[in-house]
């Protein structure tokens, strides 16, 4: 397991605010920031907030982060996984009715949307994990106190070019803060059945 520094990533939107806390990361996000790309609403958002860097072939990411400041309607933090601005997948807890949903967006071209209901998660510690295998990765969650949940196999074939990192967005409100509490690489899935490694 490779710890990533928070120096080592590049904004791809300017958050309001960043500040490194003792090792945490404090984001604010733009009012308005999004990413989406088309299906249903018809819009396209290509203003969130990701820090990437580069993510190569054969590894696992993780990013971690306190859910507690997730209130308001489409609240999201999380990961992104990103090989262009019509091809990524961000996955993370996004608030939905009210209620903290676990979910992923992938996009090529159009995207789609997969979340499931997760109240139990509220206010904990988040760890969403992203695993390359073969063309895909396997996308899993879990909180501080419950085991890991996979929550989605999405079709990602690039092999260069490709970036991961920490996630937020704020669609709907001004002043939504994450505290990011940790960004590692770490060993692949072997399979989607199995546990990931070490754990």
């Amino acid at each position: 397991m490779k710890k990533v520094d928070w120096q080592a990533g590049i904004w791809s939107n300017e958050p309001h605010s960043v500040a490194d806390q003792n090792g945490k990361l404090i984001v604010q996000a733009v009012e308005g920031s999004d990413y989406w790309q088309k299906t249903m609403y018809g819009f396209q958002h290509n203003n969130g907030h990701a820090l990437l860097s580069a993510w190569e072939e054969g590894t696992a990411v993780e990013v971690s982060f306190a859910a507690g400041s997730l209130t308001e309607l489409y609240d999201q933090a999380g990961i992104m996984l990103w090989h262009s601005p019509l091809q990524w997948i961000k996955a993370g807890i996004e608030i939905n009715d009210g209620v903290p949903h676990a979910g992923a967006v992938v996009t090529d071209q159009y995207s789609d949307w997969s979340l499931s209901p997760v109240p139990e998660w509220a206010g904990r510690t988040i760890t969403i994990r992203a695993s390359r295998l073969k063309d895909a990765v396997i996308i899993r969650a879990r909180t501080d106190g419950h085991p890991w949940r996979t929550l989605r196999v999405a079709r990602f074939p690039y092999t260069s070019q490709v970036q991961a990192g920490p996630m937020l967005c704020a669609p709907t409100r001004p002043g939504l803060r994450v505290e990011f509490t940790g960004w590692v690489i770490t060993e692949p899935d072997t399979d989607v059945h199995d546990e990931p490694p070490g754990e």
